[in-house]
């Protein structure tokens, strides 16, 4: 089904093609055409050419953003993150000096960005959980930089139409857009070059996003997939009923990438239920276990090996378990380096598939 690309069709979207196509003259990730392809072909057609990649952001602009439009006067200077993919997204194209708050973060910052984080309000949040409509508004931002849609609701830090009529600019992650024609299927890693580029675009800060893709796409570039057929089990959360990585986004994304195959490929989703007798029908090679605050990896480890169904799983019995960060599980500039980290720990494992 033709579906719109997450990039907006109503940004300049020659700012976005200039940014990804000064980083590779081809997809580093071999994921094919995503949504940050789609978005090149469209400028280079209705344009006649592309525009360098530092070429400076024309105000104001317009985005469609998970069917929200939203129009910026100039570039933010005061932007409140939700979730730790925008806090982090920013920190990575070195401003962090424009946010005022940072709320509802999934982990600590990297070690690569603790320096940018250090003495901003990522490293003091302000919230642990979803702040709410006072709470933001107190911290006079221009911008709510959301990661998820539900942020910005009335339940939420405000609804969008709300906060636009208080002078309040939204911008959500576009991976996690849910709407027809706006969530990614599948998500790649074209779409996560995009939102950079985009976001480099909102901020005027194309030079260093365009560095920022280059480099990720030259470290993407340097993995090599596992090539012994694997298969493996996102396992993200839950006890009674298993909470995994399904088809369409970041877990998948990032296990072809390492070159595993997913159990649960065939459902269209990003995250999904799933029972452990589907699990143990699957019997995987190999165990991704996501380390949660909230939900450890050792914790996950003794509630598989605890039970007497999963215990004689292969995964479990030959303690073939992969671990990766919750914070880069989910869409933002953490992916590329999940990968690496992933395809380390895989490259570790005696298996054959």
């Amino acid at each position: 089904m033709p579906r719109r690309s997450p990039s907006s069709s109503l940004l300049p979207l020659v700012l976005v093609l200039g940014v990804l196509a000064g980083c590779s003259p081809a997809d580093a990730d071999g994921a094919g055409a995503g949504p940050g392809a789609d978005a090149g072909a469209d400028a280079g057609a209705g344009s006649g050419g592309t525009a360098p990649a530092g070429a400076a952001t024309s105000y104001p602009l317009e985005l469609d953003n998970c069917g929200s439009v939203v129009t910026f006067e100039a570039p933010p200077e005061r932007v409140v993150t939700i979730k730790s993919s925008t806090a982090e997204m920013l920190l990575a194209l070195g401003l962090g000096d424009r946010v005022v708050g940072s709320a509802f973060l999934d982990g600590p910052v990297p070690n690569a960005l603790a320096d940018a984080a250090a003495g901003t309000p990522v490293a003091e949040p302000f919230s642990d959980e979803v702040p709410g409509t006072e709470a933001v508004l107190a911290l006079e931002p221009d911008l709510v930089y959301a990661g998820w849609e539900s942020n910005v609701t009335a339940d939420g830090a405000g609804d969008r139409e709300t906060l636009a009529r208080l002078g309040v600019d939204t911008y959500v992650s576009p991976a996690a857009c849910k709407g027809e024609g706006y969530m990614p299927d599948p998500l790649t890693f074209d779409t996560v070059f995009a939102e950079i580029a985009e976001v480099g675009a909102v901020f005027d800060a194309q030079d260093a996003a365009a560095e920022l893709v280059a480099e990720q796409r030259a470290t993407l570039a340097s993995v090599t997939p596992d090539d012994r057929g694997l298969t493996a089990l996102w396992y993200s959360s839950g006890s009674d009923i298993p909470y995994v990585g399904a088809g369409i986004g970041a877990p998948q994304m990032i296990m072809e990438a390492v070159g595993l195959t997913n159990v649960a490929a065939d459902v269209r989703d990003t995250w999904t239920s799933y029972s452990w007798e589907q699990i143990i029908a699957a019997d995987p090679d190999v165990v991704v276990l996501v380390d949660a605050l909230w939900n450890s990896a050792d914790d996950k480890i003794a509630r598989l090996e605890s039970n007497p169904a999963t215990a004689g799983l292969t995964a479990v019995r030959e303690r073939r378990y992969l671990v990766v960060p919750f914070p880069a599980t989910e869409a933002g500039v953490r992916n590329v380096d999940a990968v690496v980290d992933l395809a380390g720990q895989l490259a570790d494992l005696d298996v054959d598939g």
